[in-house]
């Protein structure tokens, strides 16, 4: 009998240690949303594709930021997710306040900014894939009007189009950069209303920061360059779609997978570049060859520390010098970014 009982010991501990280590995902909006949360899942599959039957990954989409974020967390750490992605801003608050009461599990929670001890944030500096397109739309435009199509007044969406302005602003002083404001990640009836506006404007150029490609469509439609964001949107434009940042979370993923299964796992904020590979750039063959040199040319400085999209001199819109000769923002500055360079028209506020 006690050979029996140290034989189904044995199995019970090897059935335990063959389980799959449980990965969950929760999403702000559909996986085929053309962007934001797409990127997001295929960062999910690239999981999959790489650990195997090691892990196990589920999702769920479409989650409404502050009212049903809250259950849906609480669903997954009663479940005994071991490693929970949020993939929102706006999921922050409720993350902390679940992951108080369940210490056995690790909560990631994208663009963030408080931690605690079982839970961690990251986000990525995809602002220098911005100030690159900034460089592509600065030699493109011929109106010297580039319309964009914003979110929100967040630090993360200022820093973006503020560091597009950069990149204009090299290559062409005149042009101007003229924001509207969705209030809204995914709404394409919005945003389409909002590029619509831009282009009545004479824009020749619209970029975006949605989660959706309706700005690239709206554009597209009307014959106008479009800049996509999240990831490569030339198949929703593919006459006028000239190059977008974007985003690969599957490399920041397997990481924090590789940290929790090995037991190395500790709070942090993460904060990559195109270095890391977690940001990048993409292209179409409607950017000239002489474009594509000079772009290349300045990611290799971004990657080699020799430039800073928001190296001085810099003056904000009201024409104060915020940074100077060669000078360079801090993180905690870039973070919390609530001004607009000199050469965007519209209010941070």
């Amino acid at each position: 009998m006690k050979g029996i009982i140290t034989v189904l010991f044995i199995l019970c501990a090897v059935i335990l240690a063959s389980e799959p280590f449980s990965i969950g995902f929760i999403y702000v909006g559909s996986v085929n949303d053309g962007g934001w949360t797409e990127k997001h899942d295929e960062g999910r599959l690239y999981l999959e594709k790489t650990f195997g039957s090691q892990i196990e990954t589920s999702f769920i989409e479409n989650v409404t930021e502050g009212e049903q974020d809250l259950e849906v967390l609480r669903s997954y750490a009663e479940r005994n997710v071991k490693l929970l992605f949020s993939t929102s801003f706006g999921f922050m608050d409720d993350v902390l306040e679940i992951a108080k009461d369940y210490p056995d599990t690790i909560f990631m929670h994208c663009s963030g900014y408080e931690t605690a001890e079982n839970v961690g944030t990251y986000f990525g500096r995809i602002y220098e894939p911005a100030y690159l397109t900034g460089l592509i739309a600065g030699k493109m435009t011929k109106s010297n009007i580039i319309g964009y199509v914003a979110t929100f007044k967040i630090p993360e969406v200022i820093r973006g189009i503020n560091a597009f302005a950069n990149g204009i602003g090299k290559v062409n002083p005149d042009a101007r950069v003229h924001v509207i404001w969705t209030e809204t990640w995914f709404d394409p009836s919005s945003e389409e209303e909002a590029a619509d506006a831009l282009l009545d404007l004479g824009a020749d150029v619209i970029a975006q920061s949605q989660d959706s490609p309706a700005a690239v469509q709206a554009a597209g439609q009307r014959g106008v360059y479009a800049i996509g964001y999240n990831t490569d949107m030339s198949a929703f434009s593919p006459d006028t779609f000239l190059t977008s940042p974007i985003w690969n979370w599957g490399v920041f993923y397997e990481r924090v997978v590789k940290e929790v299964m090995e037991g190395k796992w500790t709070s942090y904020q993460y904060w990559g570049g195109i270095e890391d590979g977690v940001v990048d750039i993409v292209m179409s063959n409607l950017v000239p060859a002489d474009l594509q040199e000079l772009m290349n040319k300045e990611r290799s400085r971004i990657i080699e520390d020799d430039y800073h999209p928001f190296e001085g001199p810099l003056q904000d819109q009201d024409g104060k010098l915020r940074y100077s000769e060669g000078e360079e923002p801090t993180d905690e500055e870039l973070l919390t970014m609530d001004w607009f360079v000199s050469n965007v028209i519209g209010s941070p506020k």
